[in-house]
């Protein structure tokens, strides 16, 4: 289930100018403004149809969490844009997509060589697609955090059509790379982060360095100081429902079942995992499991927390996540494998420069008989990212630059940079010295930023469809969890 290779694409700039003229033909560059609602258009109608698989109990937190603003209603409404996008056309030039490239879904992790790096971090959606439908949504992402921070409108409009260019400008350097030096590209803290300290202001580069100093902290014995008590000269998590149950409490009367049944998905889980990381998690056992609310979109999919030690008693903190059908699937025909927590899994290899490594998936039958697909990671290695709500105008652009120079680093590992940075209207090659956007190319730039505009417009409206579903009942909501 990945994107089709470059490899198989036929090398000759007869073949490329052809499907660079088909393409245009199908999307020209202008039609990008474009946001064409699909019939019949109801947000709410497609939160409730995600909420018919996922934990009843924790559908009000959900809905409470995307109350709280436009920004987070975006957050959590990835299936909605799928439907808008579909609805409004695409270039067909497909690579691997994230599916919900928003701003916030992008920050910092740990690498296995312990270095911090800047990549994207959510792939619960990931599927091969047009790459521009994660352009378009990071885009809508920054012009609707934007205006939530009281920018003014200038300011909004150069974050969102800066971005555009440096990913346009990004894709163009990687066609003109090696294929090895676009998989050995990433954005590595140690020195420096391309595209996010340069030149910021003072202001700026404390907050970064508080938010990067933050993260450091936040490993397996950060998270379990915080979510674990002891308890019989062992750690326990502690409860705090709706947001944290252990598994002794979700049901007493089936707490051992439901242990055995967890114990399986991590016994059988290791079997994904390359021979060297089984004997690795080999050295831990589980000593307790909770269900954890996470995020503002994935809120009610289950979620386990699984506490390990290894013999001398150190923790690690493993997260097991269900994972459903991609919001995109509906819309863009793709063979399937035969697991999503697979998709999930592959599709975060694809994309990312450096992964976690212990992820991996898993099937296991619940105790209602209902047959559920898993991903398996660590829980807050490293993990860290701004507070969109919070950023200054500087820090915002140079944020969205840097979301960019990732978002193209991906899609040339599993898509054609080359095809793509033609579509564009910017031949491959390096970056020019004064990072002019004169050319064919600009005119993407502008589409895309007048489509953030018409879309963000649509988000609060969306928004406000949420909030009038709440106060007539309509939905349950439980905010300021």
């Amino acid at each position: 289930m990945t994107a089709a290779p470059a490899a198989s694409l036929p090398k000759s700039s007869s073949a490329r100018k052809e499907r660079v003229a088909q393409a245009t033909a199908r999307m020209p560059l202008t039609a990008h403004a474009q946001l064409v609602p699909w019939a019949e258009r109801d947000p709410v109608e497609i939160l409730e149809e995600q909420g018919r698989t996922r934990v009843p109990e924790l559908l009000p937190v959900r809905y409470g969490r995307m109350l709280a603003s436009p920004f987070a209603f975006y957050r959590g409404a990835a299936a909605v844009m799928a439907a808008d996008l579909a609805a409004s056309g695409s270039s067909e030039l497909t690579a691997q997509l994230c599916g919900d490239a928003h701003v916030s879904n992008f920050g910092f992790f740990g690498t296995p060589e312990r270095k911090q790096v800047f990549d994207l971090n959510d792939f619960d959606e990931t599927w091969p697609g047009p790459f521009e439908w994660d352009v378009k949504r990071l885009a809508a992402s920054l012009e609707i955090a934007g205006r939530e921070n009281g920018l003014r409108r200038k300011q909004r409009r150069a974050i969102t059509v800066g971005m555009v260019r440096a990913y346009r400008q990004s894709i163009a350097e990687f066609a003109s790379q090696s294929a090895l030096d676009v998989w050995y590209a990433r954005a590595e803290l140690q020195p420096g982060l391309p595209r996010l300290a340069k030149e910021l202001p003072k202001a700026a580069r404390e907050t970064t360095r508080k938010v990067l100093s933050k993260s450091r902290v936040r490993d397996a014995a950060h998270a379990v100081a915080k979510l674990t008590t002891p308890e019989f000269g062992q750690r326990r998590f502690v409860s705090d429902p709706p947001l944290l149950v252990p598994v002794r409490e979700l049901a007493p009367e089936l707490a051992d079942d439901l242990t055995r049944l967890l114990d399986l998905l991590l016994v059988e889980y290791r079997k994904s995992l390359p021979p060297d990381r089984r004997v690795l998690i080999g050295r831990f056992q589980v000593v307790d499991m909770a269900r954890k609310a996470v995020g503002v979109g994935s809120v009610g999919t289950r979620a386990w927390l699984l506490l390990l030690v290894d013999e001398l008693g150190n923790p690690l903190l493993l997260q097991a996540k269900e994972a459903a059908e991609s919001v995109l699937a509906a819309h863009l025909p793709w063979p399937a494998l035969d697991n999503q927590g697979r998709r999930v899994v592959e599709g975060q290899r694809l994309m990312q420069a450096s992964s976690d490594i212990l992820l991996g998936w898993q099937r296991v039958t619940g105790l209602d008989g209902v047959e559920r697909d898993f991903y398996i990671r660590q829980f807050r290695d490293w993990k860290g990212g701004y507070e969109i709500e919070t950023l200054d105008p500087a820090t915002l652009e140079r944020l969205g630059q840097a979301c960019a120079w990732t978002l193209a680093r991906a899609h040339a590992r599993s898509g054609d940079p080359r095809d793509i940075a033609l579509y564009l209207g910017t031949p491959p090659g390096p970056v020019p010295a004064d990072g002019a956007a004169d050319g064919p190319g600009a005119v993407f730039d502008e589409a895309v930023g007048d489509f953030a505009v018409a879309y963000a417009d649509q988000n609060e409206r969306d928004h406000a469809e949420l909030v009038a579903a709440v106060e007539s009942g309509r939905l349950p909501a439980s905010p300021n969890l």
